[in-house]
């Protein structure tokens, strides 16, 4: 049976703070691992454009916001307001869970963004429609990241193997 050595005291206000190297690698190491791995996975998908297609829902959405008896005042305009705004968030989630799809979200968020002018508050004071037409407009042209190893285009030169010889191309 063995018994752990006893912590070691922590060091009092005037004390000074151990600084090695290993004692400052261990807290760190998990945030620079997630860090990274959260990077990866953003680079895989049309990251920005679903936060500012989602920030444009959001102040569509919230900004014609009002009790209950102004909404009714205001009648289908004020539900259509609301209806853009939660399609645009939708395709914000859309873009960033489904990025193949992020053509045709694009697109819809664009056109969302553009009816929200006429529907809420001049497209939530302009603000809302120019943030969702960035969104979309980021989704539909984004392109993922080539891999690392393939360099140049469908018309790249291929190497022979070794040990082949290079005919003249006469018979």
């Amino acid at each position: 049976m063995t018994i752990d050595p006893p912590p070691e005291p922590a060091p009092g206000p005037g004390e000074p703070v151990p600084s090695s190297p290993a004692d400052l690698a261990d807290p760190v190491t998990p945030v620079r691992g997630a860090r990274a791995a959260f990077r990866r996975w953003r680079r895989t998908r049309p990251f920005w454009a679903t936060v500012w297609t989602a920030l444009g829902g959001f102040v569509i959405f919230f900004l014609p916001m009002a009790p209950l008896g102004k909404i009714l005042q205001v009648g289908v305009g004020g539900i259509a307001g609301m209806a853009g705004g939660v399609v645009l968030m939708a395709m914000a989630l859309l873009m960033l869970l489904l990025p193949g799809q992020r053509h045709t979200a694009g697109v819809i968020a664009v056109i969302a963004g553009v009816a929200s002018f006429p529907l809420s508050n001049l497209g939530g004071l302009f603000v809302g429609m120019v943030l969702s037409v960035l969104g979309g407009s980021m989704a539909f042209a984004w392109l993922p990241e080539k891999p690392a190893g393939r360099k140049g285009g469908p018309f790249r030169r291929r190497s022979r193997p070794a040990g082949v010889p290079v005919g003249s191309g006469s018979v």
